[in-house]
């Protein structure tokens, strides 16, 4: 038999209630400085009462030159602490679990919003409207490194129950790892083993930080899901590699803003068979590794999730856009009241204006199914 969706599980001897997780959503709810509003706190609490497992924070800049958009979170100075401590205090008033995800946007940072020029593995402009990034040093490179070590640091003085490395969708350790964005010659570019050189010094770095107790997982892009890019198979080799040096979970997703429809947030998720489009990157992955796999992308039912998890081909589920409209849903799930969430996957929540001072459905309101 497999794992019941609303059973017990841990990370890294961190219990969590079930084996539901709310993946990490920028939710725009912070200051200029990065410090959490009442709005984000609240936001937390709401979604700790509706049940979720575990909540993954909205990505949280390690360097103030890696931000992306505005009101995101940040652990760039010890400044910061005070305030993610009484986040990670409202959350645990509420009997809830808290992951920090730690993040560098590389060359997807925002000149209009850090001031400066976006840096990155390789001097190689995406198809956003971004500038050109500036390639990395190999002095830049430890500072970088240093960064998410100090950030996991402020993470676990701030009181999160652990951390959350962003290696996905297309911000700095996916550039590392991908041959779209990494044409370096140097020991970080070329062959895997040395794409992987970055993440690999990031996790030591980190866990040098923080010691060998506290959960350090991961999120990793499992295909850039783009011909040329980072496959499938590399992303089982990067797994395996990770366990080895000691991540804890590996959060499986893929695409990048550049993958088209195959990116991380799909739309026209109308049926269960078009839900947890992950889950066969997440069951390759699963049957290299030993460590609990979260698996995102699309869960809208409670029956695919019971079903990915009976099957084995994951340890959790995630999920991001529902809760945005209905943060209780794991109650609702739980006492019957409903089998699939409201969310129609429109990612209205998303656009520029709509989202200003922060995410919201743009459905709420409207006679929709």
């Amino acid at each position: 038999m497999g794992t019941h969706l609303f059973s017990e599980g841990s990370i890294k001897g961190i219990t969590l209630k079930n084996r539901i997780v709310r993946s990490a959503t920028w939710e725009g709810m912070c200051d200029g400085e990065g410090n959490p509003t009442e709005r984000l706190i609240d936001l937390y609490r709401a979604l700790c009462r509706g049940g979720v497992g575990l909540i993954v924070t909205g990505y949280t800049y390690v360097r103030a030159d890696g931000k992306e958009m505005p009101g995101t979170m940040g652990i760039h100075s010890d400044d910061r602490i005070p305030a993610l401590n009484r986040l990670t205090l409202a959350v645990h008033e509420e009997g809830g679990r808290i992951f920090c995800q730690l993040f560098h946007g590389g060359g997807r940072a925002s000149t209009t919003v850090t001031g400066v020029r976006p840096l990155a593995p390789s001097e190689i402009k995406d198809t956003t409207d971004r500038d050109l990034p500036r390639a990395m040093t190999e002095q830049d490179i430890p500072e970088l490194v240093a960064s998410f070590a100090d950030g996991a640091g402020r993470a676990r003085r701030a009181g999160f129950d652990g951390i959350q490395l962003h290696g996905a969708h297309g911000y700095l350790i996916n550039q590392f790892l991908s041959p779209l964005t990494n044409a370096r010659r140097d020991a970080y570019g070329g062959s895997l083993e040395n794409r992987m050189r970055f993440l690999r010094e990031v996790c030591d770095a980190v866990r040098q930080e923080v010691g060998p107790s506290y959960p350090v997982a991961i999120k990793l892009t499992a295909a850039d899901n783009i011909p040329g890019g980072f496959t499938l198979e590399e992303a089982v080799t990067v797994a395996r590699s990770l366990e080895a040096w000691g991540i804890d979970a590996i959060e499986v997703s893929s695409g990048t803003r550049d993958s088209g429809e195959e990116g991380p947030a799909r739309q026209k998720i109308d049926s269960p068979e078009r839900e947890a489009y992950n889950a066969p990157c997440a069951r390759r992955i699963k049957e290299e590794v030993r460590v609990p796999i979260l698996v995102v992308g699309g869960f809208r039912s409670r029956e695919v999730g019971e079903a990915i998890l009976e099957k084995e081909g994951a340890d959790f589920i995630a999920l991001s856009r529902p809760f945005i409209r209905e943060p209780d849903l794991v109650r609702k799930w739980e006492a019957g009241r409903a089998q699939r969430a409201s969310c129609i996957s429109c990612n209205g929540c998303f656009l520029p204006g709509i989202t200003e001072g922060g995410i919201r459905c743009v459905q709420v309101g409207k006679d929709t199914p």
